[in-house]
Order: structure tokens, then sequence, then C-alpha cells
């Protein structure tokens, strides 16, 4: 099994999830935006701020500064929210070029009011950092690159070009080039580091969020089929005393019409009247043997249901199942476990030889289900990443080279994973030690666990 990553496209997942895919731009890797109340507060919070620092340090602390200069760059970004607030509704949210533009103001005014109270030696020149680290969380790479440029680039200038830091006694401070020079390096790394750390983790929580609605859908088109499955075999038992009248009323008509048109006419409706219930045996039988959405279903009927879509496929599929002197586990049919369960089987078929072993073992304290293929195996480089949503490492069963072709999606394996998982199961994924290979898999459940579930 080079590669345990199925296509859910391939492993019926619903439609919805096409949108669901990476874009190929990255301009379109966010799907959220920027609000304007919350860019709104987030100014609101620096002009308290900054109002508070002045009054303190001019009022308080009795230092000479710039103070009608320095307010009426916080008027200039009172205003602008003024503006916001009677131009725009709250919920508005933003386009990537105003989103850009107004974090940019914001950069800008922080660099007029440090450039007026003693430039890279104020100790609030750090905050320069503070609108790109927000535009790194929630715009693409190219206007958050766009804003550090702009930081970096105003950072430099007032390591240069800047009022003398207010002092104790109106005397001007004096620091050495050589500490102001490591602050202005400080910046430009702070400025660099952190939106590079926050635009990445970012990205990973949005793709993470992206996958897990992925699995929603999943669980939710398994859950429909399976309701359906139910609500089909009731209609057919209803329906199935209607039918029966009707084939006795065939059948006494049939026995007193005379040979000849009627005749052939009665035959007819009988054959139809049966072949109606040769169909309604057919629906009915769906909501048997644990299909209905809560009936019970032993593990040996879970593993058999979950293998069944993917024998006659050219590989042998063989379960084995071994209890330690204790009952075979059973609970109540999950469309979650089984989907889970399918995927693994269905991706453990498409990547293996000849053979497919299933083996589940239980005891008084767990159960467990093994899937091994007789493949050549998950690649050393990609086992530790097995699980990542959207994970490319697609890779066909007859690649003589066995190489990747980076198309896969890598969601199969994320949702199975999360779906098992959600069960109380714990995955184990390794290849096998022995000389034919393969990739081996095993699913564990606490025995409690599932006997709880049985119970609830």
């Amino acid at each position: 099994m080079t590669e345990t990553l199925n296509d859910p496209a391939a492993t019926s997942v619903p439609q919805d999830f096409d949108a669901l895919k990476r874009p190929a731009s990255p301009s379109a890797v966010r799907s959220r935006g920027l609000r304007l109340q919350t860019l709104m507060r987030l100014r609101w919070l620096a002009i308290i701020g900054q109002s508070l620092a002045l009054i303190t340090v001019s009022g308080l602390l009795d230092f000479s500064l710039p103070v009608a200069q320095s307010f009426a760059l916080v008027a200039a970004a009172v205003l602008l929210n003024l503006y916001l607030m009677q131009r725009y509704p709250n919920d508005t949210q933003l386009p990537e070029h105003m989103a850009m533009f107004l974090l940019g103001f914001d950069i800008v005014q922080l660099a007029g009011l440090l450039a007026l109270n003693g430039g890279l030696e104020n100790p609030f020149a750090v905050l320069m950092a503070v609108p790109v680290v927000v535009g790194a969380s929630l715009l693409p790479p190219r206007p958050t690159i766009a804003l550090g440029i702009l930081a970096c680039a105003l950072a430099s200038l007032l390591a240069f070009w800047h009022l003398p830091l207010p002092w104790i006694g109106n005397q001007p401070i004096d620091l050495p080039h050589l500490y102001v020079a490591g602050i202005w390096l400080a910046i430009l790394c702070t400025v660099a580091f952190t939106a590079i750390y926050v635009w990445r983790v970012a990205e990973e929580a949005q793709t993470l969020s992206d996958a897990l609605t992925a699995t929603e859908l999943v669980l939710a088109r398994e859950t429909h089929i399976s309701d359906i499955d139910g609500l089909a075999a009731a209609a057919a038992h209803e329906l199935g005393t209607p039918l029966s009248t009707i084939a006795l009323v065939v059948k006494e008509m049939q026995r007193d019409a005379p040979e000849g048109s009627d005749a052939e006419d009665l035959r007819l409706l009988a054959d139809q009247v049966a072949r109606c219930r040769t169909i309604l045996r057919k629906i009915g039988s769906l909501g048997d043997d644990g299909a209905a959405p809560f009936a019970r279903q032993s593990l040996g009927e879970l593993i058999a249901e979950a293998a069944s879509p993917h024998r006659d496929f050219g590989v042998e599929i063989q379960i084995e199942k071994y209890g330690n002197g204790t009952p075979e586990p059973a609970w109540r049919r999950s469309p979650g476990i089984l989907y889970g369960l399918g995927n693994i089987i269905e991706n453990a078929v498409d990547f293996a030889r000849n053979r497919v072993d299933i083996t589940a073992r239980w005891d008084s304290e767990t159960v467990s289900i093994t899937i091994r293929d007789d493949g050549r195996g998950i690649p050393i480089d990609i086992l530790p990443r097995l699980g990542q949503p959207y994970l490319s490492i697609r890779s066909g069963r007859d690649d003589p080279a066995h190489a990747l072709d980076r198309k896969g999606l890598g969601l199969g394996i994320f949702i199975a994973k999360t779906l098992l998982e959600r069960s109380g199961a714990t995955i184990s994924i390794r290849n096998a030690q022995e000389a034919d290979g393969g990739a081996v898999i095993t699913i564990s459940w606490p025995r409690a666990t599932l006997d709880a579930a049985a119970v609830n």
C-alpha cells in the first residue's frame, strides 16, 4: 500500500466537497476575510493606548514632547474610524485592497508618532509589527508582504530621522548607534518572523477547518443513506399488505375468468404483482441485519459490510477473527465507523498486489482491527505525516517507478482517522517488517468504550 490517502471523490464524498479543494491561486487560499468592525475595534484600542501614553508622558511625567502634533496624528485615526462608521456597515467584509490600505494607514500613523517621540529609541517601536501580524493572520501572502515591506522601510527611516526621545529634565538621551542598530534589526526580525509564523498557523487552521467540514459532509451523507435504507424498508413493509390483497384478488379473478384476452391480461397482472413482491423483498432487506441506522452490529458484521464493496477487484480480502474467551463485541451501527473502516480497506485494496488481510482481535480490555496489504508499503518520508489534511502523495499501484505525482488531496485518511477517533479509537500506521512488505494499519478501541456505546 504505497499510499493510504484515497481520493475522496472515489469514496462517495458528496459533491459539496469539490468546493473544499485547495485553490490554485495564493490569493484564494483564505476563504475568511477581515471584518471592518474588527479592524475598527483594534484601532480604537490603539487610539486609547496612544492617548494614555501621551497624557502620561506629558502630564504625569512632565516630559517635553510635541503634544499638538502627536495628538493630531491620534485625531487622524479617530477621524478615519468615524468616517468608516458613517460610510460602511459594521459587518462589512473588507476587500483585500481596502484591508491592506487601512492596515497600512495604521503603520504610517504609528511611524509618525514614533518620529515625533524618539524613533526607534522609543520602547513602543515594537508595535510597528502589530498591523503586519494582523494582516498575516487574515490576508493572503501578497498584501501581507506589502505591509511587511512598508513597516520595515519606515522602521529604517526612523533609525535616522526622528525627534529626540522625551526624557527626564528635558535632557535628550543619546543611545549608542550600535544599540539603535540592534533595535532596528530586532524590529525587522520581529516583523518578518512573527508575520511568517502567524501566517503559517492561520493557513493550517483554515486547512484543518476545511478538512473537518469535508468530514462532516461525509458523515452526514453516510447517515442520510442509512436513514434512507431504513425508510425504504419501512415503506416496503407498509406496501406489502395492499400488494398481498391485490395478488389475492387477481388469483380469484383468474380462477373464474374464461380463456381469452381477459385471462391473458390477468396472467400478465399476476406476473407484475409477483415482480413487485420481489422488488419489495429486496428493498425490505435494506433494513435487515443491522443496516437500519440504530440496529446493533457485531464486529464481524462491521468488517464484512465495510469490505463488501471492495471485493471482486482482483485482490483477495481475507478476514480472520480471534476472541480471547470473551463474547464478540457488538454495538449500534455507526456510519462514521463504517465509512472510516471502509476507506482504509479500499486504500489497502487499491495498493495491494494480490491480498489484503483483515484481522479482528478482542479480549476483556481492548478490541482491534488490523488491515495489512502486500503492496510496497508507505514511503518512509511520508509515514510520519499521514493523517494530515491536504497531504499530496498520490501514487498508483501500477507505477513501476513508485513515483509520487503530487495530485492527491490527502483527505481520505484524514477523514477516516477523524471519524474513527471520534468513536474512541486509536490508529497506528506502520510498514510491515516481513520480506513481503506492505502497510499495516491497526485500529484499537478500549472494550469499555464499545460496551458503553452498545448500552447507549
